[in-house]
């Protein structure tokens, strides 16, 4: 059975300030059961929603360990805008770094939002701040959620998850069993007790086998081959993971299925195979030579070291430049095309020529 197509609806965003509303809060915050979820909303494709920057302060109300190296914040304020299953938010850490998290709980929770980090030991300190220095009765600075991985129509459904690329999925997995639709879930990780929610999800496959968990340590690796193998045609095909396993996927897809793939990073290539480039800052007066393998922002930072930057790795939208002049090569997966006619990243995107001019 297909899942409806919704009415699109209207929020009103209203900021406040949750610490001192925290009590009112809680009386006002609906719990509202899991089922049935709201309908979908008319499914768009990443390039063509607009990029929120507004930011609001939410409270943390919960945390807990749903595995291993896994923490699972709820975060709470008032007349938060609604969302739909495959988004993410943007955390605006202490540090100052930005981090994106995929809405995990139940989009129909007036007042809520739940994410899940896993500690990622060689990382560059995002994780790790949220695992050490979030605490209940904490405040974070949030922005609005976006999806650049929306659950399309489809009269199936192919699920492929390594580890805490399950985060995005889970609430899909809710929507597609409670409209009834054909799904099946391919769900891998290292061991059981680091991968979260395992206990949910094989209740809500519990019935037909839709769901076939592959620890590593007892089982080896995911055989996406095989679960792609076993789909029929039509099917909608939504993987998010590590990306080897999204490589294996998209290697594998069958003609006649669709691929929606979530990544934790840009998969357009880096600075390090680009060639020399002149950058002329027009408001500063100056010209930086921005040299092989180098980026951008690298270059910029040394004349310009106020411009503001996070993730180096084209999704968060810190470093984002209004271009003047000169043909972009665009290598995040974050600007919609109405963007990208006059901005760029420039942490990860380059000139197709030997020169941009930047309104810096």
């Amino acid at each position: 059975m297909p899942l409806p197509l919704p009415r699109p609806r209207t929020v009103v965003v209203a900021v406040g300030a949750a610490l001192l509303a925290r009590r009112a809060l809680r009386r006002r915050v609906r719990r509202s059961p899991l089922w049935p979820l709201p309908a979908l909303e008319t499914p768009v494709s990443g390039h063509s929603q607009r990029r929120s920057t507004t930011t609001r302060r939410l409270l943390v109300t919960e945390r807990t360990v749903p595995a291993e190296g896994v923490v699972r914040l709820r975060l709470e304020g008032p007349d938060l805008p609604a969302w739909q299953p495959g988004a993410h938010l943007d955390l605006l850490l202490p540090s100052g770094l930005v981090r994106q998290y995929s809405l995990c709980g139940d989009p129909d929770a007036t007042g809520t939002y739940t994410i899940a980090a896993r500690l990622v030991e060689d990382g560059r300190g995002g994780s790790r701040e949220v695992h050490e220095r979030l605490r209940e009765g904490d405040e974070i600075e949030v922005r609005a959620p976006r999806n650049r991985f929306p659950l399309v129509e489809a009269p199936a459904y192919l699920f492929v998850a390594g580890g805490i690329g399950i985060t995005p999925v889970l609430p899909m997995l809710r929507a597609v069993a409670a409209s009834g639709a054909d799904w099946h879930l391919l769900y891998g990780g290292r061991s059981r007790a680091t991968m979260p929610f395992l206990d949910e999800i094989e209740k809500l496959g519990a019935e037909g086998g839709r769901v076939t968990v592959v620890p590593e340590d007892e089982a080896g690796r995911p055989d996406a081959t095989a679960a792609l193998a076993d789909t029929s045609e039509g099917t909608a095909v939504y993987c998010c993971g590590p990306e080897p396993l999204m490589d294996a996927v998209a290697a594998a897809l069958p003609p006649g299925r669709t691929l929606h793939l979530e990544r934790f990073a840009a998969a357009g290539t880096s600075a390090a195979d680009s060639g020399p480039i002149e950058v002329e800052l027009r408001r500063s007066g100056r010209t930086v030579a921005v040299a092989a393998g180098q980026s951008v922002l690298a270059a910029v930072r040394e004349e310009l070291p106020y411009v503001a930057y996070s993730c180096e790795q084209g999704f968060c939208g810190t470093c984002q430049q209004r271009v003047l002049e000169g043909e972009v090569d665009h290598r995040d997966e974050l600007l919609t095309d109405a963007e990208r006619e006059n901005a760029m990243l420039i942490c990860v995107s380059r000139c197709r020529g030997e020169r941009l001019v930047l309104d810096l």
